[in-house]
């Protein structure tokens, strides 16, 4: 096994799976503008995605407060938590 490793390129490897830059100039100009084209639309696309979840999530949270605020309270009624306390905390009786 150790007789092979001297054998094995490690550029060869590596410049295997590197990508290779066209040789005509006008395919580097376009391929770079298709890159920025690409750049560019998906910035936009998460734009308008981010600003329909944030308008979305304001037009669920007005529909909500709308609906809260037709209920009917009575007046009447008071709404509260209330704790019973025994006798052996209790004020002396005098």
């Amino acid at each position: 096994m150790i007789a092979f490793t001297h054998r094995f390129d490690s550029t060869a490897f590596r410049n295997a799976f590197a990508p290779r830059k066209p040789r005509r100039a006008w395919l580097r100009v376009l391929f770079g503008l298709v890159g920025v084209a690409l750049l560019v639309a998906l910035v936009a696309v998460s734009v308008v995605v981010g600003a329909a979840m944030i308008s979305a999530g304001l037009l669920i949270k007005l529909w909500k407060s709308r609906s809260a605020a037709r209920v009917q309270r009575d007046p009447s009624i008071v709404d509260a938590e209330y704790r019973v306390v025994r006798d052996k905390h209790a004020l002396p009786s005098a």
